[in-house]
């Protein structure tokens, strides 16, 4: 064999992950706050959605800070779509960013998620079309958007969360390591496996850098996974680390289960697969050494800045 070539047996390719440039965004270029609290309440837009397989409506609520600024989904409904709630919710996280360009790359994920449902209902003077919950979500926010005139970013807007991305590219023919577990909610009827593609950053960290999903589960986990895809390639794992610290509690009707606790023999009840979800990805963080146990990071980078949520400071600007 030549020097400097690999056999195909070689613990090098049998241990291969892709390996990624890291970007240089500026410290403390990240910044954001958490849910604002309006005393006197604040605006918010509602659209019903009945779809061929349920019947919902969501809220997108704004304040007023200079220019509109919404900040906020909801999903309401006696019996809303499983997992539908938890999207939601980490959306409004993304909504509350300096970063018009990452809000709308996110919108374009989720449109594209595809499903079995049958969605088609009027929307200003033209219809929404979706196979989707995940995809009807997107297309009502970017429509609020339009209509408060702050769905494409001005000319020189700066782009924090889009500059602190890693290159991630495809695995190709070769493949990347992925870490694998499983899910099960015998009464829900869930059965499906979480796999987690990792790769190599060029300072020779291995981290995850996707979820991927294969089984028997609510289809509207999918939209859920494209979002904490797109967040799992923020340079700092502190991003990831805080959207996934809000879906740990996360709580369904009739959804708790039991399972083992990640990195534990112990068995716990968990309050819905997206808790356990959420769990399950932090544990495999906690493995590699860039989170704790808790979903914090191990060592902090300086490029997230956590800025308290208030009134005049819905969207704070990016340094």
């Amino acid at each position: 064999m030549e020097k400097g070539t690999l056999s195909l047996a070689s613990p090098e390719l049998a241990n291969r992950r892709t390996v990624v440039a890291m970007p240089s965004p500026i410290l403390g270029s990240l910044r954001w706050p958490n849910r604002p609290i309006f005393p006197e309440g604040n605006p918010c837009w509602t659209y019903m959605v009945e779809g061929s397989n349920a019947q919902y409506a969501v809220a997108v609520g704004h304040t007023e800070n200079g220019r509109p600024h919404p900040f906020e989904v909801w999903v309401l409904a006696n019996e809303q779509p499983r997992c539908l709630g938890a999207l939601a919710k980490t959306l409004s996280a993304d909504m509350r960013t300096q970063d018009r360009a990452w809000l709308s790359r996110k919108l374009e994920v989720l449109e594209a998620i595809t499903g079995s449902d049958a969605i088609d209902m009027p929307l200003g003077e033209g219809r929404l079309l979706a196979s989707s919950n995940s995809a009807a979500i997107a297309r009502l926010v970017q429509y609020r958007l339009k209509m408060l005139g702050v769905d494409v970013p001005e000319a020189g807007e700066s782009s924090p969360l889009i500059d602190a991305m890693l290159p991630v590219r495809d695995a190709g023919h070769e493949g990347t390591l992925s870490w694998t577990a499983d899910i099960k909610s015998p009464h829900a009827g869930d059965d499906f496996t979480v796999f987690l593609p990792e790769v190599e950053t060029s300072d020779g960290v291995h981290r995850p850098i996707a979820v991927r999903l294969s089984g028997r589960y609510p289809r509207d986990l999918d939209g859920l996974a494209a979002l904490l895809t797109m967040d799992m390639q923020i340079v700092d794992v502190a991003w990831i680390g805080m959207k996934l610290r809000k879906l740990v509690d996360y709580d369904e009707p009739m959804g708790s289960f039991f399972a083992k606790v990640p990195g534990s023999g112990a068995t716990e009840r968990f309050p819905s697969i997206v808790a356990y979800l959420a769990r399950l990805i932090i544990h495999r963080y906690a493995q590699l050494g860039l989170l704790t146990s808790a979903g914090f990071p191990v060592v902090e980078m300086g490029v997230m800045v956590e800025v308290p949520g208030d009134t005049s400071n819905v969207l704070p600007v990016a340094a």
